[in-house]
């Protein structure tokens, strides 16, 4: 029996595989919606050789960030500003992780850390 090939069970949230009447219907907007928002930066789908939009799972979850946002009764434009700043803060708290991360690894308990001979007859820890 052949084994199934790992790459196929990633889910990737990122990869755009949804036609834009797919995407439409998952956000709960109509398609010409999803044309406004990405002329306006909102959203930037993927594109097929072709040219046609190609939406993921992320894209999908900004459209009904900007539903709820505009529901709240922001203009398009404050709702680029408000993405805009939450993509900052989300980029910000990850490289903060990944710092945190990096220094975990990099910490060596002194119990285990190497004796450095100083030449005075005494180690130095």
């Amino acid at each position: 029996m052949p084994k199934a090939d790992p790459s196929a069970r990633t889910h990737d949230p990122f990869k755009a595989v949804f036609v834009i009447s797919v995407a439409a219907d998952l956000a709960g907007v109509h398609p010409q919606t999803l044309r406004i928002y990405e002329r306006k930066g909102l959203v930037d789908p993927g594109r097929t050789t072709g040219g046609s939009r190609r939406y993921s799972e992320v894209d999908i979850e900004r459209v009904r960030r900007i539903q709820d946002l505009t529901a709240a009764g922001l203009n398009l434009e404050g709702v680029r500003r408000v993405i805009e700043l939450e993509d900052a803060r989300s980029y910000v708290r990850r490289a903060v992780e990944e710092t945190h991360r990096q220094y975990r690894r990099d910490l060596v308990p002194v119990s285990m850390a190497p004796v450095v001979y100083t030449g005075s007859g005494k180690s130095n820890r």
